[in-house]
């Protein structure tokens, strides 16, 4: 099957769906009003809450949602066959994850922008908003560990890709300081941003840098210190130094990668090699529930509605904006991981260089990272084959290979980083609103709460040790933990929001749906994972998934309560006490 042919008809479909299925939930469902003042206007402080053009916002928004579990997951989950990974992303992002990312973010919207978590308190009772505030503490938890621990192995794997990352640092804050202090043109000052970050990449080619042992710690260690000091400081300033310029930038970035993909696949428009269907891998767990789990953001994620609720609906200037930013970013992600598929699972054919100097072609160069679920599960395999497919598709109208690699290598790098300082920001929202509900003053402001997230995160990413074995091994052992407690949160946002329909007496059925089958998959998933880490005594792990399972399951038991005296009894319930 020609891979074009399935990009092309998933974009058709992705822009049909944003412009009728989107617009009859935008007016019809969560009846969008852009009369209402938003909280970015109302509690405005200039730090957190800062109205904002919807052009930023969602660059800021797409580039904090999309890190690397549009990548790293359809990477792996080919190995089930290029149709079902197809197939997930495209119904998941339309029918269950562009409406929860939406939906949270309309939610959070209409209640001061507070989070997921905290919003829960008022729509079902304030005992939910503590279950619901120790869950998202947990994912994000798992969140800032494993991509601080990916980007030092990625630092280490393509050195070329240090200087420009970081160099776009000073690029973003002139960016931010330029326009908010001195009212420069955005998108002529966002243009010239990006060329400036895109020279560094090519400078960055000839340049790479390569840490040194120091002090007896292996570089990966030494660039997770650093990328964990460096969340800490982001995640404090005022999100317009620095976090919206950067975002802004790294959106272009993303943007200008699809081009470079879509134009590969146009030019070179290579046949799958990937098998379409692949039920019984080897050594791999069940298609079923696994497909929605190790898929994750492409199609949908629990992540998301942190982003939405967390830090994009603090800044929204306008109601109307919520479809763009909120359904519109998770189709482009959607679009993202079909061209990762169509990387990995065809791209990958043109060409595969082999350590002894050789060539690989066709079907050999796909079975080489994909002859078992042990060879595709392993970290290093999934980030090559993706690099490598792009590059073999940038290289089809005459880029240079070592020049791919780097845009590639800075792609997956500053994607990661926006994650995990976005993850880093939430992150201190939620234990600040934890402190403040048991009165412990010290958590309450930023660089409390903050010192909390990070240093929570330091002790999960070494609790193996700190030897460059450990750190890979923690970062392997974690992804799959995150996989599923962030699908189970996918399904508790949908319960939010669903609660919330309800009490505004709004048909329920198309967040509901999607609610049950997240929840039952990734339940499903979660309880098989609990088995395998008891099995293997990763007691780290299982003590993790059960705290995370037992308190999704007592939520759950709340909500319905609630929903019977909705819909069964008749009667009205009322909000329980806000918790601001």
């Amino acid at each position: 099957m020609n891979s074009l042919v399935v990009a092309l008809l998933c974009f058709v479909g992705y822009i049909v769906a944003y412009r009728t299925y989107g617009r009859f939930l935008s007016r019809k469902i969560f009846q969008i009003d852009e009369a209402l003042e938003c909280p970015s206007s109302s509690l405005r402080d200039d730090k957190d809450y800062v109205p904002t053009k919807k052009e930023v916002l969602f660059g800021h928004h797409f580039t904090s949602i999309a890190g690397l579990g549009p990548i790293v997951g359809p990477a792996i989950a080919i190995i089930w066959g290029w149709v079902p990974a197809v197939l997930w992303v495209f119904l998941g992002s339309i029918f269950m994850g562009a409406v929860h990312d939406f939906g949270s973010l309309v939610v959070s919207l209409r209640n001061q922008g507070r989070s997921v978590g905290d919003v829960a308190a008022g729509l079902i009772n304030s005992r939910v908003r503590t279950l619901f505030l120790l869950i998202i503490f947990f994912e994000l938890l798992i969140i800032i560990a494993v991509f601080a621990l990916i980007i030092g192995i990625l630092f280490n794997m393509y050195p070329a890709s240090v200087l420009p990352v970081w160099a776009e640092v000073p690029i973003a804050l002139f960016l931010g300081y330029t326009i908010y202090k001195q009212g420069g043109n955005v998108l002529s000052w966002g243009i010239a941003a990006v060329v400036a970050m895109y020279a560094t990449v090519i400078l960055g080619t000839y340049l790479p840098v390569a840490l040194p042992e120091f002090l007896g710690l292996n570089p990966v260690v030494l660039w997770v210190l650093i990328m964990l000091a460096y969340s800490y400081i982001a995640s404090t300033l005022p999100v317009t130094t620095l976090l919206q310029p950067r975002d802004y930038i790294n959106g272009h970035q993303l943007l200008i990668a699809l081009a470079l993909l879509f134009i590969g696949a146009l030019v070179a428009h290579p046949t799958f090699v990937a098998p379409a269907v692949n039920l019984s891998p080897e050594g791999a767990p069940p298609i079923l529930p696994f497909l929605f789990v190790v898929i994750a953001c492409g199609a949908i994620s629990g992540f998301h509605s942190l982003v939405s609720s967390g830090t994009s609906a603090k800044q929204c200037e306008n109601e109307r904006d919520c479809q763009f930013i909120g359904y519109g970013s998770m189709l482009t992600e959607a679009v993202l991981s079909t061209l990762v598929i169509v990387a990995v699972g065809a791209g990958i054919g043109m060409g595969l260089s082999t350590p002894d100097g050789g060539m690989l072609a066709g079907s050999d160069a796909f079975t080489t990272h994909y002859a078992s679920w042990a060879t595709a599960n392993g970290l290093g395999a999934k980030l090559k084959a993706f690099v490598e497919g792009s590059a073999n598709l940038m290289g089809s109208y005459g880029i240079p290979g070592d020049i791919a690699l780097t845009i590639m290598g800075v792609f997956l790098v500053s994607f990661a980083a926006t994650t995990m300082d976005s993850a880093t920001r939430i992150q201190r929202y939620v234990v600040a609103e934890l402190a403040q509900a048991y009165n412990v003053k010290s958590l309450a402001n930023k660089h409390g709460a903050t010192l909390v997230a990070v240093g929570s995160a330091a002790v999960v990413c070494f609790n193996a040790g700190f030897g460059i074995g450990e750190v890979k091994k923690a970062a392997l052992t974690l992804w799959p933990l995150f996989g599923t407690v962030n699908q189970l949160m996918a399904g508790m946002a949908l319960l939010v929001v669903t609660v919330y329909l309800a009490r505004k007496k709004v048909p329920t059925v198309f967040t509901m749906l999607p609610m049950i089958f997240m929840i039952g998959m990734t339940g499903w998933a979660m309880a098989i994972n609990l088995t395998a880490f008891a099995a293997k005594q990763n007691w780290l792990l299982f003590v993790i998934g059960l705290a995370v399972i037992v308190l999704e399951i007592w939520m759950i038991i709340e909500t319905v309560l609630v929903l019977k005296e909705v819909y069964v009894n008749n009667k009205h319930v009322p909000d329980a006490t806000p918790a601001h």
